[in-house]
């Protein structure tokens, strides 16, 4: 599935800044933000704070990808499955009947 680049601004410490991320790491940062009771800004200024090296952008997919990793298994192998396979069209070979 493709997913395209977006770029969007986020005020980050009071300056305005903008970010390039694929729909899937926005959605990503956007329920993790929720999770934590946290706006979109104050996720991503925390980011930036302690990231080490690199750009934002990349930053965040770590910060993202990271954040679903360390999810218990059971979370990721019985729970809910991502967003894209939920919303993913069925092909003929997963219809098909053997």
């Amino acid at each position: 599935m493709k997913s395209p680049v977006v770029k969007r601004s986020i005020v980050i410490a009071g300056h305005k800044t903008s970010v390039s991320l694929e729909d899937a790491f926005w959605r990503g940062l956007k329920d993790i933000a929720t999770s934590r009771h946290m706006t979109l800004s104050e996720l991503v200024g925390s980011i930036d704070t302690e990231r080490q090296q690199g750009n934002l952008s990349s930053a965040i997919r770590l910060f993202v990808l990271d954040y679903y990793q360390a999810r218990p298994q059971s979370d990721r192998a019985g729970g809910r499955p991502p967003r894209e396979i939920m919303t993913a069209p069925l092909t003929a070979s997963v219809l098909r009947v053997e």
